[in-house]
């Protein structure tokens, strides 16, 4: 027998799905840029294939990511993926050797023991029976998982699973049916045939007893068979069109293809890669500090996916990047929730606030025409004296005086020549606008700004604000180098420039979000600590580290949500009792300073301690302990 009707609603559903693919595949290169094109030609015929292809099997296929994260969850995913791709990679080779061709139809290798039902009795047959049984029980193990998971989530260690409409459960459900109908039809047909190993023949044997094995074989083939066809045809209208874009992504990023500013197909390929897991759920500090369930990264994908109102969940987001460095399918979210932002901006919204500041000209009722003048031009013209060094506080360490006086103390031990270039105050680095979706006035302040460190001559920009630091980094065309100051300071210490005290304090570090997830920068202000203060870890750090809450970036949160955040932060950041809460931004200090029982510090302000008090130097053991550490890089 070499064709039964059965097989039809699977190959209708395999060809639709593999058409889908291709053409899907072809309308978005040829939606890329020119120059991503060219990168993604180059990564297809270079090495980027070979990491593509060792990630695809690492994350698609064994889920690296998501067992790092949560060992069952993982183990959920792994089973269905790889289970389903062994199950699929062993069948062919089981029709190609044991089959009556070795060219055989798609159908022939998932159907194998409906064309071949006395296989598996004898020989290396039964082994390889045994192995194919054995696979099924691997991915059946998986599905039980996932159907718990659905119903009670913290069983797997989840606080909270995504909602599904109505064709993701239809889907969803017919994913479910598809192994248990495989057990089901292989057993029935094992059971009449004695043939079948440890688990279809088993479980045919009993089924067989009191039940017409034969009869009741057929009905499940076909079940099995319609509830692949139907995920086939559904996969591309629900969320598991993952499976498919995430090949597509893993080959673009490993091309150096990035998101831009606006919406393009490669910020499309990562909506339809997300696969709603729900760890972006649990990793948020909205979810688990204020209750706050439904706008995380998952939901916004599912509504930009859905083409739907996303407008207030882009903007109820800490921007902290914690689902960023989470996500297993190295989704960049928080880029995707800009772009959010920004599409759904108009250009009629009131301006208010720092806006009206900054552009008093841009509304007025009585102008009938907007000037052509730049609405800073209200300000003097950007001057700066010469200098090797710029520093630039930024507006929140103005509201913070403390750490801007601790870095003219440390720039003055230093000997160095700088300029204080927002020292009686200056314009904004246009963050907070860049949030708003407000990009042609932020670009005002970044060109406003850029005349006077350039009139400067520095070569050396220095900033206490981790946003400033990365806007200066990310946002300017400067040609200078920009350092934070932790940065700045470390250098100093290396180079002999400045000599510091041993404190004798312990000091927990808060690392912010800005300064490290967004801008990697982890080693330097912690080995800074090292020289000065006993330093204690916190279970939060590096990647894992909580944000304040205090974001600029949120604008539908309450100051109660946002004091219980940084609340709940504090109380797990200072949970060894230590002398200093040390931090490295002055909005995660002034937002820490109004909830935490522990004094809290800039990593600035503990240094130009460390320079000015009368303690001696750490002892010969001491010192030689930090050096060890400095040197090794023990973070």
């Amino acid at each position: 027998m070499k064709f039964d009707p059965f097989v039809i609603p699977f190959n209708i559903g395999l060809f639709f799905i593999l058409i889908y693919a291709v053409v899907r595949s072809i309308i978005w290169f040829r939606a890329l840029s020119r120059p991503d094109k060219l990168r993604l030609q180059r990564g297809f015929f270079g090495r980027a294939f070979g990491q593509s292809l060792k990630e695809i099997f690492l994350e698609s296929l064994l889920h690296r990511k998501i067992f790092r994260t949560n060992f069952w969850l993982g183990y959920m995913h792994m089973s269905l993926a790889f289970g389903w791709f062994l199950l699929i990679l062993f069948g062919t080779i089981e029709a190609d050797i044991f089959g009556d061709s070795h060219l055989n139809p798609p159908y022939k290798a998932i159907f194998f023991k409906f064309f071949n039902p006395v296989h598996g009795m004898k020989g290396i047959e039964a082994a390889y029976s045994f192995l194919m049984d054995l696979i099924l029980a691997f991915i059946l193990s998986g599905l039980l998982l996932a159907i718990i998971k659905r119903f009670y989530s913290r069983v797997v260690g989840m606080r909270k699973t995504t909602k599904l409409k109505v064709l993701d459960k239809i889907a969803l459900a017919s994913l479910w049916m598809i192994f248990p109908s495989r057990l089901l039809a292989e057993s029935f047909t094992s059971g009449a045939y004695g043939s079948g190993s440890f688990l279809t023949g088993s479980l045919g044997s009993s089924l067989a007893s009191f039940l017409p094995a034969i009869e009741m074989a057929y009905p499940f083939w076909w079940l099995y068979s319609l509830s692949l066809g139907t995920f086939f045809i559904l996969l591309p209208l629900t969320r598991y069109m993952h499976i498919p874009t995430e090949l597509f992504l893993i080959f673009a990023r490993n091309s150096g293809i990035r998101t831009g500013d606006q919406p393009d197909a490669f910020m499309e390929m990562q909506i339809y890669s997300c696969s709603s897991c729900g760890i972006c759920i649990d990793a948020c500090q909205l979810n688990f500090s204020t209750g706050i369930t439904n706008i995380q990264a998952a939901y916004l994908l599912k509504g930009l996916r859905n083409d739907e109102d996303v407008r207030d969940i882009a903007y109820n987001c800490l921007m902290c990047g914690r689902c960023d460095v989470k996500c297993p399918v190295g989704i960049e979210l928080t880029p995707v929730r800009m772009i959010a932002r920004r599409s759904q901006e108009t250009e009629t919204k009131e301006k208010n606030g720092i806006w009206k500041k900054y552009f008093p000209d841009r509304h007025h009722p009585a102008s009938s025409k907007q000037s052509n003048e730049p609405s800073y031009s209200w300000l003097p013209e950007a001057e700066a004296p010469k200098a090797d060094i710029v520093y630039y506080a930024g507006c929140m360490t103005h509201l913070t005086p403390a750490i801007k006086n601790a870095m003219v103390k440390i720039l003055d031990a230093s000997g160095l020549k700088y300029d204080f270039i927002d020292r009686d105050g200056g314009v904004c680095c246009g963050r907070p606008l860049m949030l708003a979706g407000q990009d042609k006035e932020a670009r005002e302040l970044i060109n406003y700004n850029s005349q006077a460190i350039l009139k400067s001559g520095a070569t050396t920009l220095v900033t206490s604000c981790p946003i400033c630091y990365k806007v200066f980094r990310e946002s300017y065309y400067l040609n200078v180098e920009v350092l934070h100051h932790t940065q700045f300071i470390r250098r100093l210490i290396l180079k002999g420039t400045i000599r510091l005290n041993f404190l004798r304090k312990t000091v927990t570090y808060h690392t912010p979000c800005e300064l490290g997830r967004r801008s990697g920068i982890y080693d330097d202000p912690r080995l800074v600590l090292m020289h000065v203060a006993r330093f204690q870890k916190t279970g939060f750090d590096d990647e894992n580290s909580l944000c304040c809450g205090g974001s600029l970036g949120n604008t539908r949160i309450s100051q109660e949500q946002k004091n219980k955040i940084a609340s709940d932060a504090a109380y797990e950041l200072t949970k060894t009792d230590p002398d200093i809460l040390a931090t490295a931004c002055p909005l995660c200090k002034k937002t820490f300073a109004g909830v935490s029982d522990t004094p809290v510090a800039d990593i600035a302000e503990i240094v130009a301690e460390a320079l000015s008090l009368p303690v001696p130097l750490a002892d010969n053991e001491e010192r030689k302990t930090l050096k060890q550490r400095e040197t090794a890089n023990i973070l």
